[in-house]
């Protein structure tokens, strides 16, 4: 897929792009993924950025959201005040603000993350501690990809996954989620070369 191809399908009313991925980027990368969100919030109108808010790849992308247009920047965070000082988005959602219980969807797709299963019924039920806050990341992953109540699913993922230990971890399951409901991803492979024009 091309850049242009990419703004022709996507440019679109209701249109939301998950800019996110690895909190690790190699030193030669980063200012491409700043790259990519300027260009992206440059050449586009309508299309809304969502980002995870966490620091990395998250960060990056946005800081090139944010120099051309944070209004057209939304953040999901696992919890109220997660990097605050460094979240300059438009539209922030909390976890704390979402009853997950009410989401059943959300929760059942959380648990294909067979690491975090557990954690998720806890975090689910109430439980609150320092090893169930491990599946407020998940699930807020999850939300960026399916959405939740009013937050509409994602229509598009970019990412900077780590190509020699593709899809693992956070992003790992935020790219398998967009798979098993269908939302198209690309990873640097294929938006490195639209930075080339």
């Amino acid at each position: 897929m091309t850049l242009n191809e990419f703004i022709k399908k996507f440019d679109t009313p209701n249109s939301i792009v998950l800019l996110e991925g690895k909190r690790n980027v190699l030193d030669v990368d980063k200012e491409k993924l700043t790259a990519l969100g300027r260009l992206l919030a440059s050449k586009t109108s309508r299309m809304i950025f969502r980002s995870g808010n966490a620091e990395g790849s998250d960060q990056l992308f946005s800081d090139g959201v944010i120099a051309v247009d944070n209004k057209r920047l939304q953040v999901i965070t696992p919890y109220s005040g997660h990097r605050q000082k460094t979240n300059r988005a438009y539209d922030t959602i909390s976890l704390d603000d979402i009853n997950i219980a009410a989401e059943p969807e959300v929760v059942y797709q959380s648990k294909s993350n067979k690491k975090t299963e557990k954690l998720v019924n806890q975090f689910v039920s109430g439980d609150r501690n320092r090893n169930t806050i491990k599946a407020a990341y998940i699930i807020r992953d999850t939300i960026k990809a399916i959405g939740a109540g009013k937050i509409k699913p994602a229509t598009f993922g970019i990412f900077y996954d780590d190509l020699d230990n593709p899809m693992s971890g956070g992003t790992g399951h935020t790219m398998n989620i967009c798979e098993l409901n269908n939302i198209p991803i690309i990873d640097q492979k294929i938006w490195f070369e639209w930075l080339k024009k």
